[in-house]
């Protein structure tokens, strides 16, 4: 390392767009890839996807996963250290049910009202660290995710109901962003994929360093 450090990198991971295709498995190329980016380092994987749509993109690889220094699902307010839990928090207890209630009522109006070619199955999706809004339903198919994409590029679908969310609640510390393909993210200020910094040691690592398909600059959180 040219510091002259002792100390390992820490390399994080996005997982969609980046280790996969969107929602898509993870290859065996690639998870041979991700062990052999470890050697002397420590590696992590860090995403907005739940716990079992994680295992569903490993294919159930439990020795994977026991492999892997860090995992995050939900953006950190989940934690695994080689496949053991070491930290869980939920976004109920951070806003409390009224908000949430509000939220997910707000959007359900809002999704009844907009016109679409298609809608399919799950428009909410509530997760530890926040609150997925899918304007088309997370239960469509492939065709119809491509379908809501175009749409989207075009008319600006997800950004509108951002840009209404923030109207709306503009003043309850959240933060409204747009999530994958096909939906927008709802979740307290500073919850987004740098939150998982708060479960790491920094003082372990010469460095962090984040690979994913979206980056921003990040503040580090004591």
């Amino acid at each position: 390392m040219s510091s002259g450090s002792n100390k390992p990198l820490l390399l994080l991971f996005d997982m969609d767009g980046t280790l996969t295709p969107p929602r898509q498995p993870m290859s065996e190329d690639m998870k041979a890839i991700v062990c052999a980016s470890s050697g002397k380092n420590c590696v992590g994987i860090v995403t907005g996807s739940d716990f079992v749509k994680i295992m569903e993109q490993l294919n159930s690889d439990i020795d994977f996963f026991k492999k892997i220094d860090y995992i995050f699902p939900e953006n950190g307010v989940l934690g695994f250290k080689k496949g053991v839990q070491f930290t869980s928090r939920s976004i109920s207890e951070e806003l409390g049910e009224e908000l949430l209630k509000n939220v997910i009522n707000y959007c359900l109006r809002y999704i009844a009202d907009l016109d679409l070619p298609v809608k399919r199955g799950t428009f909410i999706e509530f997760r530890k660290s926040m609150i997925n809004v899918c304007p088309i339903g997370r239960n469509c198919s492939k065709g119809e995710r491509e379908l809501f994409m175009q749409l989207d590029l075009s008319n600006g679908i997800r950004q509108k109901l951002v840009e209404c969310l923030e109207r709306e609640f503009g003043t309850e510390q959240l933060k409204f962003s747009i999530g994958g393909q096909i939906s927008v993210d709802i979740f307290p200020i500073g919850w987004d994929k740098s939150y998982c910094l708060n479960h790491i040691d920094r003082n372990m690592y010469e460095a962090i360093h984040f690979f994913g398909d979206k980056t921003l600059p990040v503040n580090y959180v004591q």
